[in-house]
């Protein structure tokens, strides 16, 4: 239960995760994200509390601007898309999921981007068990 984790246990499980995340609120404010400094997609500070749309690329911030609207009137509660990204040498097969953020009534508290770079997940066969 998260309820027993201090604020500085939280901020290491969110910094620990192997995915990038945005936050933003019911506002459409951004309130935080992880793994500042080795994320795909940079977020500068002065990105804190601004509306998301005035810090998303031009090229799909509408497509953004649906999920939120899709996710704030309970039409969806999670988005799935992926994409091919150039990542130092290659090519790397990028993951975004879009999670509707509610309270237990249902109400949207906001929504959260999780972004990961999937390259390495996707070429795994055969099995790999515990301690092997």
């Amino acid at each position: 239960m998260i309820d027993l984790m201090n604020e500085e246990m939280i901020k290491a499980v969110f910094e620990s995760l192997p995915v990038e995340i945005t936050v933003i609120d019911a506002n459409d404010e951004v309130i935080g994200w992880n793994k500042n400094k080795t994320r795909l997609f940079k977020r500068p500070s002065t990105s804190l509390q601004c509306n998301f749309r005035e810090c998303h690329p031009k090229e799909s911030l509408a497509k953004v601007e649906q999920i939120v609207n899709d996710m704030k009137s309970g039409r969806k509660d999670k988005v799935r898309f992926w994409f091919d990204l150039t990542v130092g040498q290659g090519k790397h097969k990028i993951l975004v999921e879009f999670f509707a953020i509610r309270d237990q009534q249902g109400t949207y508290l906001g929504c959260m981007e999780c972004t990961q770079d999937i390259e390495e997940i996707r070429h795994l066969e055969c099995e790999k068990r515990l301690l092997d």
